[in-house]
């Protein structure tokens, strides 16, 4: 499986800092699996990109809190078919002991770095 990240990457513009964000929709639904919770965070991610004029092609660096690393390839799966193509960012994966919330597998936090206007 192709590596979700890069080794380094270089940034010209401000940067902005995203919180660590949980798998809650809209509505207040968390998905079951790790899949769908990743895909939400990344969701929710990708709407504060929008919210400053970027997208998930300007994050330059996502850190992973995994409850369970027996789910790696079931996230990097969900975290790959999300990330535009050939866009990796540099990253950092922590398996955690507990989350906020115990139903939540996965928070991710991150910066991007915005485009100049």
């Amino acid at each position: 499986m192709a590596k979700p990240y890069s080794d380094a990457l270089t940034a010209d513009g401000p940067l902005l800092f995203i919180s660590g964000q949980v798998p809650v929709g809209p509505a207040g639904e968390v998905a079951g699996d790790i899949g769908g919770q990743t895909r939400q965070v990344l969701s929710n991610i990708e709407a504060i990109l929008a919210r400053h004029g970027a997208d998930l092609s300007h994050v330059v660096r996502l850190t992973y809190y995994l409850r369970h690393i027996s789910d790696l390839e079931e996230f990097r799966s969900a975290l790959l078919s999300r990330l535009p193509e050939g866009h990796r960012p540099t990253s950092t994966l922590v398996e955690v002991s507990a989350l906020i919330d115990p139903t939540y597998m996965v928070e991710i936090d991150g910066i991007a770095c915005l485009p100049r206007r």
